[in-house]
């Protein structure tokens, strides 16, 4: 069984950063995927931050590009969120997600919902004050 375990949250001063990482453990068979960070605030829907997947291909909702840098070295490294520049806005909990079910590349413009993942982390929590 595969599993994800966020860790990194925090709480920072806006203009602060944090480092987000989500370890997996158990076996992926070797596959391609697709992993992402979702986010979602208090009394607010779950929202896509930022993916990549294993051919290579990041994306980044609009929201945080030029401050959020997402990153996985190989298979066996762990995702990780590194946050620059965060706001009182960027306040949520989030959480990895993945799929492990390729075959070969994803599909471009793949892993934007929730939808397209089957396994998750419990979450880590983020605290921006100003």
């Amino acid at each position: 069984q595969v599993q994800l375990v966020e860790s990194g949250g925090g709480s920072v001063q806006a203009g602060g950063s944090l480092r987000l990482s989500c370890a997996v453990s158990g076996d992926t068979d070797g596959r391609d995927y697709i992993m992402a960070w979702f986010r979602q605030a208090p009394g607010k829907e779950r929202e896509w931050v930022a993916a990549v997947d294993s051919c290579g291909r990041i994306n980044y909702a609009e929201f945080v590009k030029g401050r959020f840098t997402i990153s996985k070295d190989n298979a066996k490294k762990p995702l990780v969120l590194q946050m620059n520049s965060l706001n009182p806005e960027d306040t949520s909990m989030f959480y990895c997600a993945a799929d492990f079910s390729w075959t070969r590349c994803p599909v471009v413009g793949y892993g934007k919902s929730d939808r397209d993942y089957y396994y998750w982390g419990q979450g880590t929590q983020v605290t921006v004050s100003s």
